[in-house]
């Protein structure tokens, strides 16, 4: 077992509590010991919902490990059966009680509930919570489906000729990346083109939208590490095809829609032209070749991760110096993505593993989870966040999808602006020396007096006419004009006369760089 300060990923009976805490009508009992309701703060604190989980805990504690902690597992589920009255009643245990095997499921299952008990296996030392999430997605329609699965050799649903396609969205959940503003996104697009979306699962979703599913033409797989082996299932039994092109840029958008076309026989040819996204127009435009061959360094989910790295290379001009997941169930199809590009695949769960890679590879922009975001800051490279796991920052009161093509110029803002304000900040530095930017410079083009009014709003209020820059008798110290130009050029004047008035006031003939200080902490306060 490794310590570590930083993760990626949670164990999975976290990844149940983000399905259970998606949908409505299900709750989830967790055998777990006091102090795992740490994880209601991620929902509440992080992801800002305005209600708790629908998770209820059996909180054991060490004095009854000795005891029957089965029974407190059955009181527990009796309890939230008749508090919550759900429609579907998930039964998991987290990492510590996994190990005292009181087998929550087998119990729960045994009560002769009148509703479906769905036993969750999560085994907490082999998996995380992204397959947990996906397990747990899997078995709920499972369980609710089974008894529907037509015969084998049955004909599969067919619409009538003036029905519209029909497609489920299967995928976002809570905690997800911008999955709520995604779902809108694709809503919308579909609907461009003639199709109507069914069924949104689970963000959203209730057992009774669930046992909808069948009745679509086909499925969207929108977030593989949570739908993927739900879509294979529904494909087997159902002959539900799926779309699994995720709308992530320009062109997959495109290629998309085209996928979307050859499943319903629409032509979405007419359709496929991002009119309403800026991103190819700049792409083509003078002002984007300072981006061009810019280094970018990509380490998150799979499925963003892939999605940036076609984005970077093929729309943006970038070259991708790094390509990474901490999502082991996906490594092949990063390390196929990585191929392309002719980088060394980074596939680990370990931040500090990332961060080396990022500082080897001399990156001018890190596109990563908020991991990333705080080895960026740390190594002074500007960073756009593109995957979970993320901050409170990451859920945007605004409209701020990352699919489709408004996604695109969503994915355009966030991922230029930090580069634009590196080359500001490099400019200023480069030219911090011109005639136009030192300590004695003009202050506006409305020429030397147009600055003269200014004393008030800088903080000079008691300083008269007669304490100029010009008529200011008292010395610097070589060392603390030096210390002085560290200061950024546009407080830089404030700072001098400051400081020159606290040192006239004290009597100090030449102003040391204590002196300097001693004015910051005196105007400070």
């Amino acid at each position: 077992m490794q310590l570590t300060l930083w993760s990626y990923e949670g164990p999975p009976h976290i990844g149940a509590m983000r399905i259970a805490v998606s949908m409505e009508g299900v709750h989830l009992v967790l055998h777990a010991p006091q102090g795992d309701t740490y994880a209601d703060l991620l929902f509440t604190m992080i992801e800002r919902r305005g209600r708790r989980p629908p998770v209820s805990y059996t909180t054991f504690k060490a004095r009854e490990l000795g005891g029957d902690t089965a029974e407190l597992v059955k009181t527990t589920i009796q309890d939230a059966y008749e508090r919550f009255v759900p429609r579907v009643l998930l039964i998991g245990e987290s990492c510590t009680a996994e190990l005292i095997q009181d087998q929550p499921g087998a119990l729960a299952s045994g009560m002769g509930l009148p509703v479906p008990v769905l036993p969750l296996e999560l085994p907490a030392y082999a998996r995380k919570e992204n397959w947990g999430a996906n397990e747990t997605f899997y078995q709920l329609i499972r369980g609710l489906l089974k008894s529907r699965v037509p015969a084998p050799g049955g004909e599969p649903r067919r619409r009538a000729p003036d029905e519209r396609p029909r497609a489920n969205l299967l995928g976002p959940s809570a905690l997800g990346f911008r999955c709520r503003d995604d779902v809108v996104e694709i809503t919308r697009l579909l609907d461009s083109v003639g199709v109507e979306v069914s069924v949104v699962a689970p963000l959203g979703a209730t057992p009774e939208d669930l046992l909808r599913i069948p009745e679509a033409d086909f499925n969207i797989c929108l977030y593989p590490e949570i739908a993927d082996q739900a879509c294979h299932w529904l494909e087997r039994m159902f002959a539900q095809p799926t779309v699994k092109t995720v709308p992530i840029g320009v062109g997959a958008t495109r290629d998309f829609l085209a996928e979307v076309g050859r499943v319903t026989g629409i032509d979405t040819a007419t359709k496929a032209e991002p009119s309403w996204s800026r991103m190819p127009w700049y792409s083509r435009s003078v002002d984007s070749t300072y981006l061009t061959g810019k280094r970018v360094f990509i380490f998150a989910d799979a499925t963003h991760a892939v999605a940036a790295a076609r984005i970077a290379a093929e729309e943006l001009g970038f070259r991708v110096v790094g390509l990474g997941t901490y999502a082991r169930e996906f490594a092949r199809d990063v390390r196929q993505a990585a191929k392309t590009y002719g980088v060394e695949p980074l596939i680990t769960d370990d931040y500090l593993e990332v961060e080396a890679r990022v500082s080897e590879a001399h990156p001018e922009l890190v596109l990563g989870t908020q991991m990333e975001r705080n080895i960026a800051k740390r190594l002074g490279i500007p960073c756009a966040v593109i995957s979970a796991p993320v901050h409170i920052q990451d859920f945007p009161a605004r409209y701020a999808p990352q699919m489709g093509f408004e996604g695109a110029n969503v994915i355009f803002d966030t991922w230029i602006h930090p580069l634009m304000m590196g080359l500001e900040e490099h400019l200023i530095t480069m030219f911090r020396e011109d005639f136009e930017f030192h300590d004695h410079a003009t202050p506006s083009h409305l020429g030397p007096g147009a600055g003269s009014g200014r004393s008030r709003d800088m903080g000079l209020e008691s300083l008269g006419e007669g304490v100029r820059n010009s008529e200011i008798v008292t010395a610097w110290a070589p060392e603390a004009e030096q210390e002085l130009k560290k200061i950024p050029f546009f407080v830089r004047g404030k700072a001098r006369r400051n400081t020159e008035r606290f040192a006239r006031e004290l009597g100090i003939q030449t102003i040391t760089v204590e002196t300097l200080y001693d004015a910051k902490a005196h105007f400070g306060r």
